[in-house]
């Protein structure tokens, strides 16, 4: 089942632009004190960004670390965080960090190829294939109970650490 998600923008008689953001899964947050960042979100006074926002950069630097240090972010770092810390669903998630790792993974790319650690031939056989293999995924998510989807993640994830402690 598809979940129905919604962004408009709309222009205040303060002639503020506010975004409006709807979802079944989860609502758009009430702004703390009327002040917009630049998307529409809440700031806070002094024209800092809101708690979301240092929240959603927390994970980004948390990601870029993980995924400089061990090839990993998305899955493990993005995801968890997007559904713990700030109530995203499953799949927006999934949708979230897949859209994030575009940059991610384009700038840690470049940097390990400065230090030549990129075999561009071998990726292309890894990369290729593995677009079909995100098609049957994303086919598959969205026809799984979001509790499986979340046991299967765990399983993964316990699995990948039995594995790492053992080694």
């Amino acid at each position: 089942m598809a979940s129905a998600v919604a962004e408009s923008l709309h222009v205040s008689g303060s002639g503020e632009p506010t975004w409006t953001h709807t979802s079944e899964i989860a609502p758009a947050p009430a702004p703390t004190n009327g002040a917009a960042d630049d998307r529409g979100g809440p700031r806070m006074r002094g024209g800092m960004p809101s708690a979301r926002a240092l929240k959603l950069m927390t994970i980004g630097t948390a990601a870029g670390l993980f995924s400089g240090l061990f090839g990993v972010g998305g899955g493990t770092v993005i995801v968890p965080l997007l559904v713990f810390w700030l109530g995203y669903g499953e799949r927006e998630a999934t949708g979230t960090s897949l859209a994030a790792i575009v940059f991610i993974a384009g700038f840690a790319a470049a940097v390990q190829g400065a230090y030549g650690n990129v075999h561009v031939g071998d990726a292309a056989l890894v990369g290729i294939p593995a677009v079909g293999g995100v098609l049957l995924g994303t086919w598959l998510q969205q026809r799984m109970r979001v509790r499986a989807i979340s046991l299967l993640f765990a399983a993964v994830l316990v699995a990948s650490a039995v594995e790492l402690m053992l080694e």
